[in-house]
């Protein structure tokens, strides 16, 4: 069976890094495209993160790089009710730096648009950060979505929020851009926090990863991970990390660990309290034309398994 295509946009940040470094050495998985944003860092920052997690991984084939302009997002609400990082405390950690700039970088969008359209109906995107570039995109090309497999968005919540008391940082960065999105009459999957941030490490989890420093994989978790698992417990006063985004690349995967529930939602853009809520119609009855798979529960063991299977293998090589 041939490898996933699949193109991953996202704003890194450790979480980001590790994923999209999973996914490079994931053999069942052909990671054609990286499109940059703004979020927990600006898009330019985020580009010189991929590049770090390119050449770290340096993977048999470069997937093309998306670059973005837009700037970061600061939470409302201080690290101690949010329980995100403050900016700046999530740049890759102890990485070398990658700051080679390209003389014509390609727009995230364009790029987007232009891959699709170059693999119609076989890439998967999976959306790790605000859906801004998505929602360009589509745009650009009204009918992007419908040229896609398969659109799977970390994004959202079943009530609880994280950049504000309810609503999760990648809506919050642009609700506008993820009202779109969601709108849209198109296949769409939503990993919301509840379920993707269920999955978690502790420090004893990390002592006991069969990582081999001297791999490529292993030497960026190494850098990564004891960093955000210190940082956390320093500024958060929590003794383990959540691996959302790695929640989410498992979704593409191995969909078969998720349980999935077919939802009406839309994002709330006017309330003063609310703003970016992810609002779910929860009457019990669905407008199936609207409605949105929600995965609602994970198979965490299973997730476990794949990411350490990956961290495995890259030590025999």
């Amino acid at each position: 069976m041939s490898a996933k295509k699949l193109i991953i946009d996202a704003d890194p940040g450790i979480g980001d890094a590790i994923a999209i470094a999973l996914a490079l050495c994931d053999p069942d998985l052909e990671v054609i495209g990286l499109t940059t944003t703004g979020g927990h860092v600006s898009g330019t920052q985020a580009f010189r993160h991929i590049q770090t997690v390119l050449s770290t991984i340096d993977p048999p084939r470069w997937p093309r790089l998306g670059a973005s302009q837009l700037p970061e997002c600061t939470p409302p609400d201080h690290p101690g009710k949010s329980g995100l990082l403050p900016n700046g405390h999530d740049r890759l950690a102890d990485c070398p730096k990658i700051g080679a700039e390209l003389h014509q970088p390609h727009d995230s969008a364009k790029l987007l648009v232009e891959l699709v359209k170059q693999h119609q109906h076989e890439v998967t995107l999976l959306t790790l950060g605000p859906l801004t570039n998505l929602a360009v995109a589509s745009e650009l090309w009204p009918d992007l979505r419908e040229h896609l497999q398969q659109v799977i968005c970390l994004a959202g919540s079943l009530g609880l929020g994280d950049a504000t008391a309810v609503s999760e940082f990648n809506i919050f960065a642009d609700p506008e851009a993820a009202q779109k999105v969601i709108r849209a009459q198109a296949p769409l999957t939503l990993i919301p926090l509840e379920t993707a941030a269920s999955l978690i490490l502790t420090f004893d989890d990390f002592d006991q990863l069969p990582i081999d420093e001297f791999s490529r994989l292993g030497r960026l978790l190494h850098q990564t991970m004891p960093y955000l698992l210190r940082e956390t417990r320093n500024q958060l006063g929590r003794e383990e990390i959540d691996l959302r985004e790695v929640a989410a690349l498992a979704a593409v995967a191995h969909p078969n660990l998720f349980e999935m529930e077919s939802l009406e939602l839309d994002i709330e853009l006017a309330g003063e309290l609310t703003r970016g809520m992810t609002v779910i119609d929860r009457r019990g009855v669905v407008d199936t034309e609207f409605a949105i798979d929600v995965a609602t529960h994970v198979t965490l063991e299973g997730v476990r398994d794949y990411m350490l299977r990956l961290i495995q293998a890259s030590s025999l090589k």
